[in-house]
Order: C-alpha cells, then structure tokens, then sequence
C-alpha cells in the first residue's frame, strides 16, 4: 500500500536504534502464540485468551487515548478498522488457528497477507504490480505448499488452515483501509493514538463475541504446560498483555521513526523465524525440514512483496511493511 513520507535519511546510531527495536518487536510478537497456546491446552477458549489479551492491552493504552480523545472525531474509520482488522480479527483468527495446528504454521500462513495484497491491487483495484512483486506472490504460495505438506493430503487440520488463512485476510483487509489519507501529512493521527483505540474498539467487539463472563477464571489462578514444565497461568497472561501486544506495537512504531517502513518491514518477517524456533524450542512442535524451507521461502516471498517497487507507469508502490508500520511513517510525515 502507498507510504508517503519525507522523512530524511537517519544517522548510523540512530538506525542501529531503530533495527534494534524492529527486533525487539519481531520478537515480542513472535512470543505471542508460544504464551497463548498452552493457556488455550490449559482450558481456556482461544476468543477468551484474545478478549484478555486485547482488554489488559487497551487498559494499559488507556492513558494514551484520553490523551488523543479527538482522534475518533477525526479518523472513526480508520480506528474502527484497525479495532476490527488489524486488533479483533487477526488475533481472533490467529489464536483459533493456533489451537488446532502448530504456532509456526499458523504464522507463516498469515504471512501469505503482503502476496494477497498484491492480488487486491492486480485483480481489485486494476493496478499493474512489478514483476518483482509477482514473483513474491509465487514464492510465497509455492514456499505454504511445503509449510503445509499438500503432497500428503493437507495433513494439518483444515479449518485450522482456514483460520490462519482468515487472519492474513483481516491483515488485508486492514492494509486496504489504512490507505485512506495516506497523502494527510501533518493532519495525519498519531498512531500510538490510532493503536490505542483501536485496542478500544477490537475490546469492545471482542467483549460482545467472546462473553468473558462465561471464562472459566480458575485457569487463571492455576498453572499451564510449556512442553511439559509448569508455568503459572498469569505469569504467560501478563506476558502476552504487556509484552507480545503493548511493547510489541510501541516498538514496532518507535523503529519506524528511526527507520524507513521498507526496512522496519523486513525486520518483521523475523517474526515468522522467531515464533517456529520458540514453538520448537518450548512447545516441541518440530517442523520437517521441508517445512522448514518451504517457511524460508515464504518469508523470501513476503519479503520480495512488501520491498517491491511499482510497475511502470504506476505512480505509488504497491506493497509496503505491516499496519502499524504504516501509521508510524504517517504519524511521522513531515
């Protein structure tokens, strides 16, 4: 999607700074399933793990939000996207799929978002797409058949792939909708205000679906099984709460001031690498080594997508980093 920003160039200490905390947050995000799932094993429904996670989340933000309370005035739209998109439905989705097929695979199938991007612009919006940009979009779909083993019948369960598949599809949906006043310069919204309600808004919709009030709240005062060691509940719950979503997206948006979204966006696909080596390493899910290449080259195919230019005589790029990256090089604009 187009990123329209003039920020200059950063001096070498300050992309260092910025390249350590897009890894800080590649890694805070990856963590989010390897906590999440066994909460999910330990008795508690996945839309219940996500109400908890996006609630404690937007509590935290509170502050924030009174402090852009004129944000929803302005940009309604644009918060109820990111509330519904790039908040309710990719966790929603993603914690589902999660808890019926390994963390890495999910992951990796909701990295397919930057091709389907692409396919949005090619076949929607009827915007030609540089070669380079295609190739990604082959890569990546050659590199998920691997990840998915087809040769073998889809030996994952089915709707576990559709959930995952769902949660690229809300990451879509939410890069679609962040075009909207991409060229507003300095009236663009700030977008720790932007992830702030939209934390809000994905509360308030996750709060009507999951009816937290049918949790079963003993889970929380009990213990869970990190491939076989037990782990007290909260402890993974304050971790995915201040960690994997509050630390994860202030620092996804503090790398983007010191980097370009291009670059921040690379650093992200990390992400993908971080959450199958912590699933591996503490919940024992173990990928085959076709698997294994088959993710290396969806993250080659993600990353060809995000980083590729526009075609000829096509005026803005038509791939770019994540949605919170995004925002930040609005809010950033000059």
């Amino acid at each position: 999607m187009p990123v329209r920003t003039s920020v200059s160039s950063k001096d070498s200490p300050g992309k260092g700074a910025g390249l350590g905390l897009a890894l800080g947050s590649a890694l805070a995000f990856g963590g989010s399933g390897v906590a999440a799932k066994p909460l999910i094993e330990a008795g508690l429904d996945p839309l219940h793990v996500v109400w908890l996670r996006v609630a404690g989340a937007a509590l935290v933000m509170l502050p924030v939000a009174i402090r852009h309370r004129t944000l929803p005035r302005r940009r309604p739209a644009l918060l109820a996207g990111f509330g519904l998109l790039a908040v309710a439905g990719v966790q929603a989705c993603y914690f589902a799929a999660l808890s019926r097929i390994p963390v890495g695979v999910a992951l990796l199938v909701e990295y397919l978002a930057p091709a389907l991007v692409l396919g949005w612009v090619r076949f929607v919006q009827r915007r030609p797409v540089s070669r380079a940009a295609a190739l990604g979009v082959v890569l990546a779909a050659g590199g998920l058949a691997c990840v998915v083993e087809v040769w073998s019948g889809l030996s994952f369960d089915a709707l576990g792939l559709v959930l995952a598949l769902g949660a690229a599809c809300c990451q879509v949906g939410y890069f679609v909708l962040s075009d909207q006043g991409s060229d507003a310069g300095e009236e663009a919204p700030d977008p720790l205000g932007v992830i702030a309600y939209g934390l809000l808004v994905g509360a308030a919709v996750l709060t009507a679906v999951a009816r937290p009030w049918s949790m079963d709240w003993p889970v929380l005062a009990g213990s869970a099984r990190l491939n076989g060691t037990a782990v007290p509940a909260v402890a993974l719950l304050v971790w995915i709460v201040l960690v994997a979503t509050v630390i994860a997206y202030v620092t996804g948006v503090l790398s983007v001031r010191q980097l370009s979204p291009q670059v921040a966006g690379v650093v992200a696909c990390l992400e993908a690498v971080i959450a199958t080596v912590l699933a591996w390493v503490l919940l024992g899910e173990h990928l085959s080594a076709p698997q294994v290449a088959g993710g290396a080259v969806v993250l080659v195919g993600a990353f060809i997508a995000q980083s590729a230019t526009p075609a000829e005589g096509s005026s803005t790029p038509v791939a770019s980093g994540g949605a919170e990256r995004e925002l930040s090089a609005r809010g950033t604009a000059t």
